[in-house]
């Protein structure tokens, strides 16, 4: 028989979870994107912005993680639970892809990890708790900006960049999947000025981690 999980228990795996997105090194449930594609040796520059790309993307890979596990604790619907847990383990393989991707460019993630997940799994949580409509909500404008500033980044990547190419386009299309089922399973439109709020954290976030 399956046992309920109590607030404790869900406390407690949520702590688990933060430990291993944070400090540990997640494992992908499907192959990296990058596959074969050739590693082209980039120069110095190229290789520097490169990896400031990828280590922004690592980092919305650790506040996807944090915000789904926050909204998917206060989650009342079970359904809804479950969509954002989900989602949260396809975050995951983006997270290992993008860790794998910032080894190869001899880079690391940001200093300041434990700080964005602290501060995402807290804004999941606030937007959870306004119910799941909200909850459902958050999630939509949330993955369209993320699909925008991937798109942007697909952009501004070296050309000769093919394996960090390859994760993002899947990337790209995880999120707009994740934004489409959220709509379709009722999400509600964000009031402004939340929407404008989230966007400038979001370009705040970036900033700081394409260095640190």
């Amino acid at each position: 028989m399956d046992r309920r999980l109590t607030l404790v228990d869900r406390l407690l795996a949520d702590a688990q979870n933060a430990l291993g997105t944070v400090f540990g090194a997640p494992s992908a449930e499907r192959a990296n994107p990058a596959g074969d594609r050739a590693d082209v040796v980039l120069d110095d520059e190229e290789r520097r912005h490169a990896a400031g790309l990828m280590r922004i993307n690592h980092v919305g890979e650790i506040c996807a993680q944090a915000l789904y596990v926050g909204q998917a604790a206060v989650a009342r619907d079970p359904a809804t639970r479950a969509g954002l847990l989900a989602a949260a383990q396809e975050e995951t393989d983006h997270l290992a892809w993008c860790a794998q991707r910032l080894e190869e460019l001899d880079s690391r993630p940001s200093l300041l990890n434990p700080l964005w997940y602290g501060g995402s799994y807290a804004i999941g949580v606030l937007a959870g708790l306004r119910g799941d409509g909200w909850n459902l909500g958050f999630v939509v404008e949330t993955e369209r900006q993320v699909e925008a500033h991937l798109h942007e980044h697909l952009e501004r990547l070296p050309a000769a960049d093919l394996r960090s190419r390859a994760i993002l386009e899947t990337m790209k299309a995880d999120e707009a999947r994740h934004a489409d089922h959220a709509q379709a399973q009722g999400a509600r439109v964000l009031p402004q000025p939340v929407p404008t709020i989230m966007a400038a954290a979001s370009n705040l976030m970036k900033t700081i981690a394409y260095r640190i």
